[in-house]
């Protein structure tokens, strides 16, 4: 089975995602404050790296793990609604880029499997 790092091209679709990604992140007034201060090429070069691997390419994330990446983020008042503005400017720079709705369902997948964690919660029991 190929993985979805293969079936949506690969490291140059990740680097483009994550360029028009970040693009539009900026441009949300919702989330950009998060960002402001923060080194962007720094920003951009772990998070290609961080989906890289969250998609089942090649692991060279070398980041802290959600919970403590995103702790200071949670301190300034990060909630459900900027993790799902986050996530809704992700599907719409998957869906530009021309990547099908399955694959775009199984990345909001994937954000939904770490979003406890972003935002410093314990997750909910079953």
């Amino acid at each position: 089975m190929t993985t979805l790092y293969e079936r949506i091209g690969g490291t140059a679709a990740v680097k483009a995602a994550v360029d028009i990604f970040y693009g539009k992140v900026l441009a949300d007034d919702r989330i950009a404050h998060f960002f402001d201060g923060v080194d962007m090429q720094k920003q951009i070069g772990k998070q290609r790296a961080f989906l890289v691997m969250a998609f089942g390419g090649p692991n060279t994330y070398t980041g802290e793990d959600m919970r403590r990446g995103h702790a200071s983020l949670v301190t300034r008042g990060l909630n459900d609604g900027h993790f799902d503005a986050v996530v809704e400017n992700l599907a719409a720079t998957l869906r530009e880029l021309g990547v099908g709705a399955a694959e775009i369902a199984e990345v909001a997948a994937i954000a939904e499997s770490v979003r406890d964690d972003v935002l410093g919660r314990q997750p909910v029991a079953a």
